[in-house]
Protein backbone atom coordinates (compact mmCIF):
# COMPACT_ATOMS: atom_id res chain seq x y z
CA UNK A 1 0.00 0.00 0.00
CA UNK A 2 1.68 3.39 -0.94
CA UNK A 3 1.20 5.77 1.81
CA UNK A 4 -0.41 9.46 1.47
CA UNK A 5 3.43 11.09 1.37
CA UNK A 6 5.01 9.04 -1.17
CA UNK A 7 1.68 9.30 -3.10
CA UNK A 8 2.54 12.70 -2.80
CA UNK A 9 5.89 12.92 -3.83
CA UNK A 10 5.08 11.05 -6.78
CA UNK A 11 2.98 13.53 -7.96
CA UNK A 12 5.32 15.75 -7.13
CA UNK A 13 7.70 14.07 -9.85
CA UNK A 14 5.28 13.63 -12.06
CA UNK A 15 4.20 17.15 -12.54
CA UNK A 16 7.99 18.32 -12.47
CA UNK A 17 8.23 15.74 -15.62
CA UNK A 18 4.88 17.31 -17.37
CA UNK A 19 6.43 20.59 -17.07
CA UNK A 20 9.74 19.87 -18.11
CA UNK A 21 8.13 18.49 -21.91
CA UNK A 22 5.85 21.24 -21.86
CA UNK A 23 9.20 23.54 -21.85
CA UNK A 24 10.93 21.65 -24.45
CA UNK A 25 7.37 21.19 -26.91
CA UNK A 26 7.37 25.02 -26.80
CA UNK A 27 10.52 25.42 -27.49
CA UNK A 28 10.33 23.27 -30.69
CA UNK A 29 7.01 24.73 -31.49
CA UNK A 30 7.21 25.40 -35.49
CA UNK A 31 5.92 29.03 -35.35
CA UNK A 32 7.25 30.27 -31.59
CA UNK A 33 9.58 28.25 -30.22
CA UNK A 34 13.74 28.45 -30.39
CA UNK A 35 15.42 28.47 -33.56
CA UNK A 36 18.20 26.72 -32.44
CA UNK A 37 16.51 23.69 -31.01
CA UNK A 38 14.26 23.65 -34.31
CA UNK A 39 17.22 22.86 -36.31
CA UNK A 40 18.47 20.01 -33.70
CA UNK A 41 18.94 16.42 -34.89
CA UNK A 42 19.11 13.00 -33.29
CA UNK A 43 22.62 13.10 -34.82
CA UNK A 44 23.49 16.99 -34.15
CA UNK A 45 22.82 16.70 -30.23
CA UNK A 46 25.07 13.52 -30.24
CA UNK A 47 28.11 15.93 -28.41
CA UNK A 48 25.91 17.12 -26.27
CA UNK A 49 24.70 13.89 -25.02
CA UNK A 50 28.40 12.46 -24.42
CA UNK A 51 29.53 16.37 -22.67
CA UNK A 52 26.44 16.06 -19.99
CA UNK A 53 27.34 12.73 -19.35
CA UNK A 54 30.67 13.38 -18.65
CA UNK A 55 29.54 16.17 -16.71
CA UNK A 56 27.20 14.31 -14.71
CA UNK A 57 30.35 11.96 -13.44
CA UNK A 58 32.36 14.71 -12.85
CA UNK A 59 29.78 16.10 -10.31
CA UNK A 60 29.73 12.96 -8.69
CA UNK A 61 33.22 12.94 -8.51
CA UNK A 62 32.73 16.33 -6.55
CA UNK A 63 30.03 14.97 -4.10
CA UNK A 64 28.45 18.33 -4.58
CA UNK A 65 24.67 17.02 -4.32
CA UNK A 66 23.24 20.06 -5.73
CA UNK A 67 25.63 20.04 -8.41
CA UNK A 68 24.60 16.25 -9.11
CA UNK A 69 21.30 17.73 -9.07
CA UNK A 70 21.78 20.22 -11.50
CA UNK A 71 24.08 18.44 -13.79
CA UNK A 72 21.25 15.36 -13.94
CA UNK A 73 19.00 17.70 -15.27
CA UNK A 74 20.72 18.94 -18.22
CA UNK A 75 21.33 15.13 -18.74
CA UNK A 76 17.42 14.64 -18.56
CA UNK A 77 17.07 17.43 -20.99
CA UNK A 78 18.71 15.90 -23.51
CA UNK A 79 16.27 12.59 -22.89
CA UNK A 80 13.42 14.85 -23.27
CA UNK A 81 14.20 16.98 -26.55
CA UNK A 82 15.49 13.36 -27.87
CA UNK A 83 12.17 12.10 -27.30
CA UNK A 84 10.26 15.48 -28.79
CA UNK A 85 12.39 15.28 -31.70
CA UNK A 86 11.28 11.70 -32.65
CA UNK A 87 7.62 12.88 -31.98
CA UNK A 88 7.66 15.67 -34.07
CA UNK A 89 8.39 13.29 -36.67
CA UNK A 90 5.98 10.81 -36.11
CA UNK A 91 8.41 8.21 -34.65
CA UNK A 92 8.52 7.78 -31.09
CA UNK A 93 7.43 10.42 -27.72
CA UNK A 94 8.52 10.13 -24.16
CA UNK A 95 5.88 7.39 -23.32
CA UNK A 96 7.57 5.04 -25.28
CA UNK A 97 10.89 5.75 -24.09
CA UNK A 98 9.77 5.38 -20.46
CA UNK A 99 7.44 2.25 -21.30
CA UNK A 100 9.81 0.47 -22.71
CA UNK A 101 12.67 1.20 -19.99
CA UNK A 102 10.17 -0.06 -17.46
CA UNK A 103 8.98 -3.08 -18.89
CA UNK A 104 12.57 -4.10 -19.46
CA UNK A 105 12.98 -3.69 -16.02
CA UNK A 106 10.39 -5.69 -14.64
CA UNK A 107 10.76 -8.48 -17.26
CA UNK A 108 15.00 -8.83 -15.94
CA UNK A 109 13.84 -8.56 -12.32
CA UNK A 110 11.83 -11.40 -11.97
CA UNK A 111 13.13 -11.68 -8.28
CA UNK A 112 11.44 -8.14 -7.71
CA UNK A 113 8.95 -8.10 -9.63
CA UNK A 114 7.77 -11.88 -10.26
CA UNK A 115 8.56 -14.63 -7.36
CA UNK A 116 12.42 -15.96 -8.46
CA UNK A 117 14.85 -15.80 -5.47
CA UNK A 118 18.27 -14.95 -6.01
CA UNK A 119 21.15 -15.04 -3.52
CA UNK A 120 24.09 -12.74 -4.75
CA UNK A 121 23.95 -9.97 -6.94
CA UNK A 122 26.37 -12.39 -9.63
CA UNK A 123 23.00 -14.75 -10.38
CA UNK A 124 21.06 -11.02 -10.84
CA UNK A 125 23.62 -10.56 -13.52
CA UNK A 126 23.23 -13.97 -14.89
CA UNK A 127 19.78 -13.99 -14.85
CA UNK A 128 19.53 -10.80 -16.48
CA UNK A 129 22.28 -11.97 -19.58
CA UNK A 130 19.91 -14.85 -19.74
CA UNK A 131 16.60 -12.60 -20.31
CA UNK A 132 18.07 -10.76 -22.27
CA UNK A 133 18.93 -13.82 -24.78
CA UNK A 134 15.65 -15.01 -24.31
CA UNK A 135 14.19 -11.75 -25.23
CA UNK A 136 16.46 -11.54 -28.78
CA UNK A 137 15.39 -15.20 -29.34
CA UNK A 138 19.27 -16.54 -28.91
CA UNK A 139 18.42 -18.56 -25.56
CA UNK A 140 18.98 -22.04 -27.66
CA UNK A 141 22.26 -20.57 -29.91
CA UNK A 142 25.77 -20.50 -28.72
CA UNK A 143 26.32 -17.37 -26.97
CA UNK A 144 29.21 -16.03 -29.16
CA UNK A 145 30.84 -13.13 -26.85
CA UNK A 146 32.51 -11.20 -30.06
CA UNK A 147 28.91 -9.13 -30.97
CA UNK A 148 29.25 -7.80 -27.09
CA UNK A 149 33.28 -7.24 -27.45
CA UNK A 150 32.28 -5.37 -30.66
CA UNK A 151 29.34 -3.20 -28.72
CA UNK A 152 31.91 -2.44 -26.52
CA UNK A 153 34.64 -0.99 -28.92
CA UNK A 154 31.96 1.06 -30.80
CA UNK A 155 30.22 2.77 -28.38
CA UNK A 156 32.24 3.40 -24.81
CA UNK A 157 35.07 5.62 -24.53
CA UNK A 158 38.19 3.20 -25.41
CA UNK A 159 40.09 2.96 -21.78
CA UNK A 160 36.40 1.71 -20.63
CA UNK A 161 35.99 -0.19 -23.62
CA UNK A 162 39.07 -2.25 -23.10
CA UNK A 163 38.38 -2.89 -19.21
CA UNK A 164 34.62 -4.12 -20.16
CA UNK A 165 36.27 -6.33 -23.00
CA UNK A 166 38.99 -7.45 -20.42
CA UNK A 167 36.34 -8.42 -17.80
CA UNK A 168 33.91 -10.36 -20.40
CA UNK A 169 36.55 -12.48 -21.99
CA UNK A 170 38.33 -13.30 -18.65
CA UNK A 171 34.70 -14.28 -17.36
CA UNK A 172 34.51 -16.68 -20.32
CA UNK A 173 37.69 -18.40 -19.73
CA UNK A 174 40.20 -16.57 -21.91
CA UNK A 175 42.48 -15.84 -19.02
CA UNK A 176 45.86 -16.12 -17.66
CA UNK A 177 46.44 -19.31 -14.46
CA UNK A 178 48.12 -16.38 -12.22
CA UNK A 179 49.18 -13.08 -12.25
CA UNK A 180 52.50 -14.16 -12.90
CA UNK A 181 51.14 -14.43 -16.54
CA UNK A 182 50.17 -10.99 -17.03
CA UNK A 183 53.88 -9.55 -15.26
CA UNK A 184 55.25 -11.69 -18.20
CA UNK A 185 52.88 -10.77 -21.21
CA UNK A 186 53.29 -7.13 -19.95
CA UNK A 187 57.56 -6.75 -20.02
CA UNK A 188 56.96 -8.76 -23.43
CA UNK A 189 54.50 -5.64 -25.03
CA UNK A 190 56.94 -3.24 -23.24
CA UNK A 191 59.71 -4.96 -24.99
CA UNK A 192 58.17 -4.61 -28.29
CA UNK A 193 56.76 -1.20 -28.12
CA UNK A 194 60.35 -0.38 -27.15
CA UNK A 195 61.29 -2.44 -30.51
CA UNK A 196 59.04 -0.81 -32.40
CA UNK A 197 59.85 3.06 -31.45
CA UNK A 198 63.03 2.21 -32.07
CA UNK A 199 63.02 0.16 -35.63
CA UNK A 200 59.52 0.20 -36.98
CA UNK A 201 56.64 2.47 -38.48
CA UNK A 202 54.36 4.90 -36.61
CA UNK A 203 51.41 2.27 -37.61
CA UNK A 204 53.40 -0.36 -35.85
CA UNK A 205 54.35 1.40 -33.06
CA UNK A 206 50.55 2.58 -32.57
CA UNK A 207 49.65 -0.70 -32.38
CA UNK A 208 52.38 -1.90 -29.91
CA UNK A 209 51.37 1.10 -27.58
CA UNK A 210 48.03 -0.05 -27.59
CA UNK A 211 48.48 -3.90 -27.23
CA UNK A 212 50.62 -2.48 -23.78
CA UNK A 213 48.36 0.00 -22.79
CA UNK A 214 45.82 -2.85 -22.71
CA UNK A 215 47.97 -5.43 -20.90
CA UNK A 216 48.40 -2.60 -18.32
CA UNK A 217 43.94 -3.00 -18.08
CA UNK A 218 44.39 -6.72 -17.21
CA UNK A 219 46.91 -6.08 -14.71
CA UNK A 220 44.55 -3.18 -13.45
CA UNK A 221 41.38 -5.86 -13.64
CA UNK A 222 43.66 -8.53 -11.31
CA UNK A 223 44.52 -6.02 -8.66
CA UNK A 224 41.14 -4.96 -8.67
CA UNK A 225 42.02 -1.17 -9.71
CA UNK A 226 39.49 0.74 -12.47
CA UNK A 227 41.89 2.19 -14.68
CA UNK A 228 39.94 4.95 -15.83
CA UNK A 229 39.44 5.93 -12.35
CA UNK A 230 43.49 5.74 -11.96
CA UNK A 231 43.72 7.92 -14.82
CA UNK A 232 41.59 10.48 -14.10
CA UNK A 233 43.12 10.73 -10.44
CA UNK A 234 46.24 11.24 -12.23
CA UNK A 235 45.03 13.72 -14.30
CA UNK A 236 43.87 15.69 -11.46
CA UNK A 237 46.70 15.41 -9.34
CA UNK A 238 48.74 16.75 -12.64
CA UNK A 239 46.60 20.18 -13.19
CA UNK A 240 46.56 20.86 -9.36
CA UNK A 241 50.69 20.41 -9.66
CA UNK A 242 50.51 22.54 -12.37
CA UNK A 243 48.33 25.20 -11.05
CA UNK A 244 51.06 25.40 -8.40
CA UNK A 245 53.81 25.89 -10.77
CA UNK A 246 51.82 28.71 -12.60
CA UNK A 247 51.06 30.67 -9.28
CA UNK A 248 55.49 30.42 -8.36
CA UNK A 249 56.44 31.60 -11.61
CA UNK A 250 57.08 35.11 -13.01
CA UNK A 251 57.87 34.48 -16.52
CA UNK A 252 56.59 32.43 -18.98
CA UNK A 253 57.30 28.81 -18.63
CA UNK A 254 59.28 28.17 -22.10
CA UNK A 255 61.82 30.90 -20.53
CA UNK A 256 62.81 28.11 -17.59
CA UNK A 257 65.24 25.38 -17.88
CA UNK A 258 64.32 21.76 -17.36
CA UNK A 259 65.67 22.26 -14.16
CA UNK A 260 64.06 24.92 -12.55
CA UNK A 261 60.99 23.27 -13.95
CA UNK A 262 61.40 20.06 -12.23
CA UNK A 263 62.70 21.89 -8.97
CA UNK A 264 58.94 23.80 -9.38
CA UNK A 265 57.44 21.02 -10.08
CA UNK A 266 58.77 18.68 -7.05
CA UNK A 267 57.90 21.87 -4.69
CA UNK A 268 54.26 21.70 -5.90
CA UNK A 269 54.40 18.16 -5.24
CA UNK A 270 55.50 18.60 -2.09
CA UNK A 271 53.38 21.50 -1.17
CA UNK A 272 50.54 19.39 -2.00
CA UNK A 273 50.87 16.12 -0.11
CA UNK A 274 51.88 18.76 2.77
CA UNK A 275 48.29 19.86 2.65
CA UNK A 276 46.45 16.66 2.14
Amino acid sequence: MVSAATSSGQDAILIALERLVQVVAQLRHPQTGCPWDLEQTHQSLIPYVLEEAYEVVDAIHGGDQVAIAEELGDLLLQVVLQAQIAQDAGSFDLAVVAHGIADKLIRRHPHVFGDQVVTSPDEVHRNWDRIKAEEKGLAHEPQRLTPKLVKYNRTLPPLLAATKISVKAAAAGFEWENIDGVWDKFHEELEEFHRAIAQEPKENQQAELGDLLFTLVNLARWYGLDPSEALHSTNHRFIHRFEQVEAAIQKPLAEYSLEELEALWQQAKASLAAGN
